[in-house]
């Protein structure tokens, strides 16, 4: 499923009894979007034996970021795969038998996303540290912000 992908927006500041920023009348309706966008997000179909991690995206000048917590899980025991502009995030969580363990989600998961065309899927690094995994997939030099000179 392809949801845009959110776009930090800064808050209208007010000074006196004017905003500093002229007003947008659709970060309204952004904000609505993007709830609706996490709600299809927690929906999405998964395997019936699965679970999704919890999962966030963020966009940089130069880069996606995809985060997701895999609290201890080792490298080995996870799989992240590039399948055309798809980002396949996957694997799976044995459960341990030891007396006072903490309780937490066993079995397979999976977390899927679309990648924007600016993606350069060549490029794509993980990270995991701290039981949460940092996926960065840099944008390709025409998908890069800059800055245009005016003349005259």
């Amino acid at each position: 499923m392809a949801l845009p992908i959110r776009r930090n927006r800064a808050p209208v500041q007010w000074s006196g009894t004017w905003p500093s920023r002229s007003w947008d009348p659709f970060t309204e309706f952004q904000q609505l979007w993007d709830q609706m966008g996490r709600l299809f997000e927690q929906s999405a179909e998964i395997d019936a034996t699965g679970w999704r991690p919890v999962a966030e995206t963020e966009e940089t000048s130069d880069a996606y970021l995809v985060r997701a917590e895999l609290p201890g899980l080792k490298r080995d025991d996870i799989q992240v795969e590039i399948d055309g502009n798809e980002l396949c995030v996957s694997g799976e969580i044995n459960e341990e038998e030891k007396e006072n363990m903490l309780r937490r989600r066993t079995g397979k998961f999976v977390y899927r996303t679309i990648l924007p065309s600016d993606a350069d899927t060549d490029k794509i690094g993980g990270e995991l540290s701290d039981g949460v995994l940092t996926v960065r997939v840099p944008k390709t030099e025409r998908g890069r912000s800059r800055r245009i000179q005016i003349k005259g």
